[in-house]
C-alpha cells in the first residue's frame, strides 16, 4: 500500500521557486526519518534534506542549505520542501522516503538503499 505521496512539482524559469509536499500516514510521520531525494536522467539519486519531525531534527546536504528549506505540519502529517533560486541543474524527479528515525542522526539519511518506503515522485523542471 502507498504511504508517501509527493505533490507540488511543475515548470519554472531560472530564479523561480516551488514548494513540494510529502503527505504520509500518522505512524510514518511520528516514527521515521523523512528524506527528500532527487534524480535526474543519467545521474545517481541525490540526497537533498531530511527531518525527524517529532524531535525535531533537520539536516541538509551542504550544497542545498540556504536555497532549500524543510518544514513540517503535524496536523496533516506533511513534510514540505521550499525551493528558491532554482536553476536548470535542479531539474529532476523529486522523491520523499521514510525509514528509521535514527538515520536522521547520522550520514545514513544520504544512503537511498537504506530507505524502505518511497513515494512515486514529483517532477521539477527549471528552464533558462
Amino acid at each position: 500500500a502507498q504511504d508517501l505521496v509527493e505533490s507540488g512539482g511543475g515548470s519554472v524559469q531560472a530564479g523561480g521557486s516551488l514548494k513540494l509536499s510529502c503527505t504520509m500516514h500518522r505512524t510514518t510521520y511520528n516514527n521515521n526519518c523523512i528524506a527528500w531525494y532527487r534524480q535526474a536522467p543519467g545521474k545517481e539519486r541525490e540526497a537533498v534534506a531530511a527531518v525527524y519531525p517529532v524531535a525535531p531534527r533537520t539536516v541538509y546536504a551542504g550544497s542545498k542549505k540556504g536555497r532549500f528549506t524543510l518544514s513540517t505540519l503535524s496536523a496533516n502529517y506533511t513534510v514540505y520542501l521550499q525551493m528558491n533560486s532554482l536553476q536548470p541543474e535542479d531539474t529532476a524527479l523529486y522523491y520523499c522516503a521514510a525509514d528509521q528515525h535514527r538515520y536522521c542522526y547520522s550520514d545514513n539519511w544520504k544512503t537511498p538503499s537504506l530507505f524502505q518506503k518511497w513515494g512515486r515522485g514529483t517532477q521539477v523542471t527549471v528552464s533558462s
